[in-house]
């Protein structure tokens, strides 16, 4: 079979400056794949490089040929498993730029087949889940709107990032706006984990779903002190990045937060959801800033969730992909009336 492939970034900009524990920004980077059967048929996805991973938009466009030379070499895009696994052998690093062309294959796959990823899968797209909206740091007065704005727009679960001397008062203000909205939180790493304790206690009188990442990564013993004495369920966002990282994890959190952008595509992805599930954990689907390109996918997992945090393009100005769609935040698989991951990029 003959493959065209190509590969362009792109500069998105945000709706709103995205605040969160380890600074602001106001638009992201995407680097959008395609790649073509000789049949005409064309699957599409995204990077979206996180410079707290290691990776950017010049190691992935440095890396891509190496990966797509993968794809050329194994020269049948339905041997999926196998593609994956010389990917990862070939660059060990970079996983959003794998998950690029996991994606891009996955939806080239599912639309030769005539189906939605979804049902290639085998999943049931009525088990589906409704997808949290994040309000990110800012001064009180703008997240108050922030967040009128969410609701507004039907958004009934909402993320709100904390990590400051004012974490208190920015629930508080939250609720005093969102009173019966499903709420949780997530610190990014910024406190001790005394701190987190004590905030966490605090924090539990606002009826809070859990909170997320609450100490350090590269601080096991901190996040599992946390979990022995949290009044509130305990996400793992940076310490779950791969497979190798589940069984790490599962004495010290409730939930295992995956995102595709960290673990390294599709399977892998499906393969962290079944580890954590098999160790007692609950699993959420997240994302960085994306394009539709890449999150349309992330949908189709949400049969297989607990949680599903995937609002990276509702976060987007304009984004030039089209993909699931998600009336109030709702993730309608069973509306998607395309195949494939149902992403549509515009030329």
């Amino acid at each position: 079979m003959t493959l065209e492939m190509s590969f362009e970034r792109r500069s998105l900009p945000l709706e709103y400056p995205f605040g969160i524990a380890r600074g602001t920004t106001t638009e992201t980077e995407v680097v959008f794949v395609r790649i073509e059967a000789d049949d005409g048929t064309t699957g599409i996805g995204a990077a979206a490089p996180s410079s707290h991973y290691g990776e950017t938009v010049a190691t992935v466009t440095a890396v891509l040929p190496d990966l797509l030379a993968v794809v050329e070499r194994v020269g049948d895009p339905h041997q999926l498993e196998r593609i994956e696994r010389r990917m990862r052998e070939t660059v060990r690093q970079n996983p959003s730029a794998r998950t690029a062309v996991s994606i891009a294959l996955h939806d080239l796959v599912a639309k030769q087949f005539d189906v939605p990823l979804y049902r290639y899968w085998g999943l049931d797209p009525t088990e589906t889940l409704e997808t949290s909206y994040t309000i990110g740091l800012d001064d009180l007065e703008t997240m108050r709107e922030k967040t009128t704005t969410a609701i507004d727009r039907g958004y009934g679960t909402l993320k709100v990032k904390l990590g400051t001397d004012r974490d208190l008062e920015i629930i508080r203000t939250i609720r005093s706006v969102a009173p019966d909205v499903r709420l949780f939180v997530d610190a990014n790493e910024a406190w001790t984990p005394r701190e987190a304790v004590a905030k966490i206690d605090r924090l539990a009188e606002f009826d809070l779903a859990f909170v997320e990442q609450p100490v350090p990564a590269d601080d096991p013993e901190g996040l599992q002190f946390v979990y022995e004495r949290s009044t509130l369920p305990i996400a793992a966002d940076e310490s779950c990045i791969m497979l190798a990282d589940i069984p790490q994890i599962a004495d010290r959190c409730d939930i295992a937060n995956l995102k595709l952008m960290k673990c390294g595509g599709l399977r892998e992805a499906r393969r962290m959801i079944s580890t954590a599930h098999s160790h007692g954990l609950e699993v959420m689907c997240g994302c960085m800033t994306e394009s539709n390109a890449s999150i349309a996918a992330a949908c189709h997992l949400a049969p297989l969730l607990d949680y599903a945090d995937l609002d990276g393009s509702l976060l987007l100005a304009d984004d030039p992909a089209d993909g699931i769609p998600m009336p109030d935040g709702r993730i309608d698989l069973a509306g998607l009336e395309r195949p494939g991951t149902g992403a549509l990029l515009e030329s």
